[in-house]
This record gives C-alpha cells, structure tokens and sequence, in this order.
C-alpha cells in the first residue's frame, strides 16, 4: 500500500509539472482612449475660442488649476490597465486637447515623463480649436507615417442664424456661408510598427449632438462613413491590416453611425472577413456607460478593431479583451451628479465627464 501510495504521488507530481511547463507566457500592451474634457493652458488664443479657459474667463482657469487638472489626468492615465498590465498603456489616445503644448507639458508630469511618451497631433478646424492626438511609448512603437484627415460635412437645410444661436456646448460651426460646410475635428491616421509588427491607428472625434440626436445623426454617418473608407484603404493594400478605431463617436454601439455605417459586430463569431468588431457593444447590453446624460448611460467612446486582430493564432499581436476604466475616484460621490463622471466644478478641478476605455494586445512570448 505504501509504495502504491508513493507511486501515486511521483506521478502526480510529473503530472503537475507537465502542467506547470505547458503553461504560457504572453506580452501585452494596453490601448486606451480618454476624453480629456478641456485640457486648455490659460493662454488666451485670438484664433480659437478659448476665452472660458483662462484666468479672467468663466472657468478662472489659473495656472495651478491647470497644473492640477495635469496632475488629475497623469494619475488615471498611467493607472489604465492594471494589474492585468503593470505597465501604462503603450497607445493613449485623446480628444478635447487644445494644442501641443498642453500635451508636451502632459508628458512631462514625472510619472509619464518615466514612460518616455511621443506625441502624434494636428491642430483640427473645430471653432473651439480642440483636438485629437496619440500618445505612444517610444520604445515599443516606431510611427512610419501619420495624416490628419478633414471630414467635410455641410449643414445646407438650416439657416446661418440658427447655427450662431447654438448653444455654447455645440462644437461645430459653419464658417463658411457660401456652402454651409460646417467644421469638426479631422480623423488622425497613424502607421507604425509595434515591437516589429504593423499596425494602423485611427482616433477620433465625431460631431456633437448639439441641436438634437436626430438632427445631428447625419454628421455623425458621415464620420462613420470616412471611418470605413479608410479602413476599407488600409485594407485592400493589405487584407490582412491590422487597424484599431477608437474614439468619442458621440454615438453609442447601436446607433446607425457604428452599427450600419461601419457595420461593427459585438460577437467575434459574426464579424465576417475584413468586418470590425466592437467589443463595448455587450458592455452596453449589460447597462454600463462611459458618459451619462439625465441619469441616462451609453457608451459614446469605443475601441474597435478589425477581423485581423480577432484570430486564434496567438503568435502575432491580437486583441485579448477590453474594459472601461471607471475606479471610484473618477465618480462624483455626493450632490446632483452623483454617480456620474466627476468633472471640473466651480469649487473642485475633476478629471472629466467621460470614463476612459482600453483593450489589450498581446502575443505568444517566444
């Protein structure tokens, strides 16, 4: 009986072992998207219309709020992904940025200083003279090429006087009265290779709801449609490119814009060759949001990414899962929004009325 016992557990043992060697490694990158809601200096810019943000403005928005809405947005951004990654996000997009320096004087908050991140920006058209950008490790991410791609939509059916009577949240303008074209933020491109492999970044900043959903719908189309047709670019180059879309769309994971136009699917099973996936459509199944309007939730930023990065072939890059960064910090916990995104208040510099978002990447260690 003692030696059957013996035997028993030396076999065990191996069978562990075998387990414990089978086991495998992987490498992993964090991708992530947040709306920094105003990230202004306090310089006041004639071209732009940033009065609010400065230090006679609305805001009284003073060198030390500023330094600490740095030091807000420094704190979530290099926490996003943990612990699954204990590493920062090697890709944070952004949108609501006023110019390049606020992003270089970002960057240089020692926490992100340690990370030593590039900047990818453009300034945009948009009335406000807010932007998109990417933020990227250096020494995971070599960019090859990146553009700033105009989206041109026109408001011909609304009468000029209505359009300068909007509301000061509305976010476009027609400038031209000739065509109606109204202004919004371009769709930033970027091309680079991720430790070795291409990749094709796309962030975005689609039109507002301003005026009503329905009656805005149209622009937001439109910037799903541009969407597509750079992704459609990419890929009859390449059928295999990898490209990942992510943003403030505005729109939530059912809306005509990401459901039709791009025709995103929130099941890996239903994506067809060359399709996106849209993993924050079953998030927003379950009730969650990034952003909530009169006690309301929806998803408005996403992460998407093409079939490409959906195999099971774990020997390249591929999407693992995604999640929205929502840590109670971020919540206002007291008075009228409780719950909700804690933004700036007239008594306290918050962090922003959106939740950030993030997918992984990873691969095989070889």
């Amino acid at each position: 009986m003692r030696i059957l016992r013996l035997i028993l557990s030396i076999v065990c043992l191996f069978l562990v072992q075998i387990g414990f060697s089978q086991q495998k490694s992987y490498r992993i990158h964090t991708v992530a998207f947040y709306n920094f809601e105003n990230l202004f200096d306090t310089i006041n810019d004639p071209s732009t219309n940033d009065d609010e943000w400065t230090p006679q403005g609305a805001q009284r928005w003073t060198a030390e709020k500023y330094q600490q809405k740095l030091q807000n947005l420094t704190r979530v951004l290099t926490e996003i992904g943990k612990p699954a990654n204990t590493n920062s996000p090697t890709f944070i997009a952004g949108s609501e940025i006023e110019n390049r320096g606020v992003l270089e004087d970002l960057v240089r908050q020692p926490q992100m200083a340690l990370q030593d991140y590039g900047i990818i920006h453009f300034d945009s058209p948009d009335k406000r003279g807010i932007d998109v950008a990417l933020l990227f490790q250096n020494k995971y991410f070599s960019p090859t090429s990146y553009t700033n791609i105009p989206l041109y939509i026109y408001k011909k059916e609304v009468q000029h006087q209505e359009l300068i009577s909007a509301s000061e949240d509305d976010d476009e303008v027609v400038q031209n009265s000739y065509d109606n074209r109204v202004f919004t933020r371009d769709q930033l491109l970027i091309t680079g290779f991720l430790e070795g492999e291409e990749i094709h970044i796309i962030v975005n900043h689609w039109p507002s709801r301003s005026g009503s959903e329905k009656k805005s719908s149209p622009f937001r189309e439109a910037a799903g449609m541009l969407n597509r047709k750079i992704i459609d670019s990419l890929q009859k180059i390449n059928p295999n490119a990898k490209v990942i879309t992510m943003g403030d769309l505005n729109d939530g994971p059912f809306n005509n814009s990401i459901k039709k136009i791009l025709g995103a699917k929130g099941q890996k099973k239903e994506v067809p060759e060359l399709g996106i996936y849209n993993p924050f459509e079953e998030m927003a199944k379950k009730g969650l949001g990034t952003i909530a309007y009169r006690d309301s939730w929806d998803i408005f930023d996403q992460i998407m990414v093409t079939e490409s990065l959906i195999k099971s072939d774990f020997s390249t890059y591929q999407y693992w899962k995604a999640g929205i960064f929502n840590k109670s910090y971020l919540i206002q916990n007291s008075g009228q929004y409780k719950g909700y995104p804690k933004r700036h208040s007239a008594t306290e510099v918050g962090f922003s009325d959106h939740f950030p978002v993030y997918i992984y990447l990873i691969k095989e260690a070889k």
